[in-house]
């Protein structure tokens, strides 16, 4: 219990700092414009409807998500709370202070960027201990009530994410395609880093 007590202010900040650099990876990879992720290109298409910031329109989303979670009987963490609630914020810093209308070159920049921070995020928050985000925990929760595997799981949520960003007007392009097909080893990556053992991971693993 006390090298669990001594590691909660890391376990704290890593969520946090992960947390707000997620925000900030969204908001790169928004201002790349050469597609966004899924669960993004549904915020852009949202927002071309409504007076709401992007930020405003990923914490709604994410309640609305969260709401999702009741019948699958998934189990809140105060991290899966704080990035429903501090993700949209962090995002919307990112996309005031990241120019508009670069030029193609910098503009993959941007989301080349976006991605690796995005996925550096991930591994920091998921790491710390605190319970999955919304929409992990959506695709968690899925797999288990269905028993399907989790790739297919994931890759219908998002399938149907992006079709209907799409059709609202979100922006889908190579950008898109390539973060479906490198966010997942990217965040295997960084997770290794930054993942804080906990006594039980270290009798789970001798057992």
């Amino acid at each position: 219990m006390r090298v669990r007590g001594r590691r909660l202010p890391r376990r704290i900040a890593q969520l946090l700092i992960g947390l707000f650099l997620y925000g900030v990876g969204i908001a790169f990879m928004v201002r790349g414009e050469i597609g966004a992720a899924p669960w993004d290109v549904l915020t852009q298409g949202i927002a071309t409807h409504v007076p709401l910031t992007f930020g405003v329109i990923t914490i709604l989303t994410s309640v609305v998500v969260l709401l999702l979670w009741l019948p699958l009987r998934q189990r809140y963490g105060i991290g899966t709370l704080l990035n429903a609630l501090l993700v949209g914020p962090s995002a919307d810093v990112g996309l005031l202070l990241i120019p508009t209308g670069q030029p193609l070159w910098l503009r993959i920049g941007f989301f080349v960027i976006g991605l690796v921070v995005l996925a550096a995020a991930t591994g920091m928050y998921i790491g710390a201990h605190f319970g999955p985000g919304p929409r992990d925990g959506l695709m968690t929760g899925l797999h288990k009530r269905t028993g399907w595997p989790i790739w297919a799981v994931r890759t219908g949520i998002e399938v149907v994410v992006v079709a209907v960003g799409w059709a609202l007007g979100g922006n889908v392009g190579v950008g898109t395609l390539a973060f479906a097909l490198l966010v997942g080893p990217l965040c295997q990556y960084f997770l290794r880093i930054f993942a804080i053992r906990l006594p039980a991971d270290r009798t789970s693993v001798t057992a």
